[in-house]
């Protein structure tokens, strides 16, 4: 089939569920076990939850798996332009046509019945991964953990649990620990789970959960250590220490998340080689991405292009952090957010790092927040903000006076993937 084959498969999944999210294993269950169960058949798993560095995480083991030379099925969600970056088989992307079968086989099993787009695509997704030969499985969780569509897997290889912050009340809890055991609902019996830096509060959970279940934990500050030491990156634990390059993932925030990577290579018998590789070789897009091509390059060619679709006040606390250790330069933001999300938390940590805010409302995306929404909590949290109709005019608008202009656009993984759209 053409292009076109899998979007129409994908439109009609959107109305099988009244709701986008509905967190339950109930149906996921159901359509397993009508397609035999195909998450008996993957190559060994690697789960990773949490709030924040999920999808760098899994970005980092896979490199250091495949400069191994191991091939690696990868599930990852939301995607930015494609669907098809969703799924990784045994190194690329997803082929269309492969996609389409796998989506349409999906669909006439769940005959008709209510499930909801994550969950039948993710069916879908560990449908082709156990189709096709692999050496190891990365699985990201969607939402939470313990209810999302991914937690089917009863013995994984290593469970990894990034840092966990505030995000999704509505559907987790509004408590660290709410979420956290959520987030901790993946752990195994006797399964390992590697544990990022994490609030007490929600470390406690962790620890009582995988105790319970009687699962060793490999905890950042007890079990591993990382740090950087002038312009590299140290890493230490009871195997010895990695003397590395600093991650290609910019940002402070990435060091953190390759010592999760790093941890989980080491527990799975990877060397020194394997974790250079994990964090010199990881490729993710829209964390603090530099644009190099597009229509935003050509209309601002002096200035620096930034994008990132970190969208809770954690990410912006690590954004924040990134652009302050920065060259000095005339710094602008180009803002669109979900109305879901807490605007005024993920703005505040940058309002000492930029000199304006132009807000944008999110091109088709119902769920946008109004750009006037945006520019008032900008305003509210000291940053000057103005309303603009697009991220193109805004990037005009700002090089019209500044044309060496420093120019973050973020807020939102959907406003980055129609960037991504027509600049890559």
């Amino acid at each position: 089939m053409n292009a076109t084959g899998s979007d129409v498969i994908l439109e009609r999944m959107m109305a099988l569920h009244p709701k986008v999210i509905d967190l339950t294993l109930d149906r996921v269950w159901r359509l397993l076990a009508a397609l035999d169960n195909p998450q008996n058949d993957l190559p060994p798993v690697i789960h990773i939850a949490g709030t924040n560095g999920k999808g760098s995480t899994q970005a980092m083991i896979r490199a250091g798996l495949e400069a191994a030379g191991k091939r690696v099925h990868a599930y990852t969600s939301p995607h930015l332009a494609r669907f098809h970056e969703r799924i990784r088989l045994a190194g690329s992307l997803i082929a269309e046509d492969h996609l389409t079968a796998v989506l349409d086989e999906c669909y006439a099993k769940n005959g008709g019945g209510n499930i909801t787009y994550f969950e039948i695509t993710t069916a879908a997704a560990l449908l082709a991964m156990a189709r096709t030969p692999a050496d190891y499985t990365l699985l990201e969780v969607g939402l939470g953990g313990r209810l999302d569509a991914t937690n089917v897997i009863e013995r994984p290889e290593v469970c990894i649990i990034t840092p966990i912050s505030i995000d999704h009340e509505a559907f987790l809890g509004n408590t660290l620990a709410k979420i956290a055991s959520e987030k901790a609902g993946i752990i195994k019996r006797q399964c390992p789970v590697v544990v990022g830096p994490q609030p007490d509060e929600a470390m406690q959970v962790i620890e009582d959960t995988a105790q319970r279940l009687g699962a060793p934990i490999l905890a950042y500050g007890q079990n591993w250590h990382i740090s950087r030491e002038r312009d590299r990156l140290v890493y230490q634990d009871e195997r010895g220490l990695l003397d590395l390059p600093l991650p290609n993932l910019l940002g402070e925030h990435q060091y953190q998340n390759a010592g999760a990577a790093i941890a989980a290579l080491r527990h799975m018998g990877f060397d020194g080689d394997a974790c250079e590789a994990a964090v010199t070789r990881a490729q993710w897009s829209a964390r603090m991405q530099r644009l190099a091509k597009g229509p935003i390059i050509d209309a601002a060619p002096q200035a620096e292009i930034w994008l990132d679709g970190g969208h809770n006040p954690a990410a912006g606390e690590a954004i924040g952090t990134h652009m302050t250790s920065l060259p000095k330069r005339p710094t602008f933001m180009i803002c669109g957010m979900l109305n879901t999300k807490d605007i005024g938390g993920y703005l505040r940590p940058m309002a000492p790092v930029a000199d304006h805010l132009y807000a944008v409302s999110i091109p088709g995306e119902a769920n946008t927040l109004p750009a006037s929404a945006t520019a008032e909590a900008a305003r509210a949290v000291g940053m000057p903000a103005i309303e603009a109709d697009s991220v193109l005019d805004a990037v005009k608008t700002i090089v019209k006076t500044t044309p060496d202009a420093r120019i973050l656009i973020c807020g939102s993984l959907y406003l980055a993937g129609n960037i991504l759209k027509t600049h890559e």
